[in-house]
């Protein structure tokens, strides 16, 4: 299997974490990655303040970028803000020829054009439509046996585009899980927002959602997410949080890769887990104990 990856901004920044086991863990499944030449920042939640058409254009130029490298296969995308912004424009010039024409526009001044030919999946879409249970299971060589992980996809990987899972009750994550020997938790909080942004510009109204969360996943060893952003405000603010809730609500947050990748046999080091803010210390010698 081949794909056109597109890392994003926060996978060279605040995510290397997630950056690091994605590669190392679909190359251990026989991925391999293409990372689209001279990419771009897809333009996030900003550009769509400033222009509606460079928040289309942006990302559109990453999809043309891809198209003119290799037609043929699909981008692969972690970071659910930058998935879902190329699938925006995936799916609006796919609907709106005149819409594509302007794109098409700014584009030509590079030399580019956006033909539409090719498909964006999120990381979690290729990991349970493409490889799934059956591809993990055979190569754990250190099963997570006794680990409880709760499964968040927060909102932006399945909403409005919900074309691999229900975004209302979410489950793709969970036969993944089991695969590397641990336990699904049982919750339901997997499709609810994290606050996103509303962390940086209202403070009260993110807590609050982060706080729930944190305190409906009080039980399990673990959360497991697929989105930057989600795993940046659970794992950021469990101290405010749990002040908030008059409790401790420190849990470890581990990208959906991370737990992979361990049960795979990767190190520590090899999914990045040093990176993570929040790791518990039962989590860590867990991590550590010997191959069988």
């Amino acid at each position: 299997m081949k794909y056109h990856s597109y890392p994003g901004c926060s996978l060279e920044g605040t995510a290397l974490e997630y950056d690091r086991s994605t590669r190392a863990v679909l190359a251990l499944l026989g991925v391999e990655l293409a990372e689209i030449e001279d990419w771009t920042c897809c333009g996030a939640s900003a550009a769509e303040a400033t222009s509606g058409l460079m928040a289309l254009v942006l990302p559109a130029r990453n999809l043309a970028l891809a198209e003119r490298q290799a037609a043929s296969m699909d981008i692969l995308v972690p970071c659910s803000a930058c998935y879902l912004n190329l699938k925006n424009v995936q799916e609006k010039t796919r609907k709106d020829p005149p819409l594509t024409a302007k794109i098409n526009t700014v584009l030509g001044e590079e030399q580019l054009h956006l033909h539409g030919r090719l498909r964006v999946r999120h990381l979690l879409d290729v990991l349970a439509t493409d490889l799934g249970p059956e591809a993990i299971r055979p190569k754990v060589v250190r099963p997570l046996t006794g680990l409880r992980i709760a499964p968040y996809y927060g909102c932006q990987c399945l909403r409005p585009y919900a074309g691999f899972d229900d975004p209302e009750l979410p489950v793709s994550m969970e036969p993944l899980i089991r695969a590397t020997g641990a336990e699904v938790f049982p919750w339901k909080m997997g499709g609810r927002c994290c606050g996103a942004s509303h962390m940086s510009t209202q403070r009260a109204v993110g807590l609050e959602l982060v706080a729930g969360l944190l305190e409906s996943a009080c039980g399990a060893d673990a959360v497991v997410t697929v989105c930057p952003m989600c795993q940046m405000n659970l794992e950021a603010f469990q101290g405010p949080a749990g002040r908030l809730r008059r409790h401790d609500l420190h849990i470890s947050i581990l990208y959906l890769p991370q737990l992979i990748g361990l049960a795979l046999g990767l190190t520590e080091q090899g999914v990045g887990l040093t990176c993570n803010l929040a790791v518990s210390r039962d989590w860590e010698s867990h991590a550590r104990t010997p191959v069988m």
